[in-house]
């Protein structure tokens, strides 16, 4: 059974800088296409970094140069670090694996 938790969201001042995680459990996450998906109120879920088992990233044009999306093979772990956050990174962030699990979410908000 695959589970996915996520941990780290929170409330951060625009600028300020976050570090998500996501706990695997029943898959091995350096063999598997990993992602961070994000869903801002009253508007699709979107694709925000993805890592593949070969470890090519990719990153939606809004946060390129400042998430950084990484596997820890130890914690068997994904994570995001997020730099420079501002108010339009306000949403649900939300951990996938290939394509086909989800975590339940955890909330992020940048605000003064």
């Amino acid at each position: 059974q695959v589970r996915l938790v996520e941990s780290g969201g929170g409330l951060v001042q625009p600028g300020g800088s976050l570090r998500l995680s996501c706990a695997a459990s029943g898959l091995t996450v350096r063999v598997n296409d990993m992602g961070w998906y994000r869903q801002a109120p009253g508007k699709q879920r979107e694709l925000v970094a993805t890592i593949t088992w070969n470890g090519i990233t990719n990153y939606a044009d809004s946060v390129k140069g400042r998430f950084t999306i990484s596997r820890d093979y130890f914690k068997n772990t994904v994570a995001l670090q997020m730099n420079s956050l501002k108010s339009e990174d306000t949403a649900v962030y939300y951990c996938n694996a290939k394509s086909a699990y989800w975590g339940q979410g955890t909330q992020v908000t940048v605000s003064s």
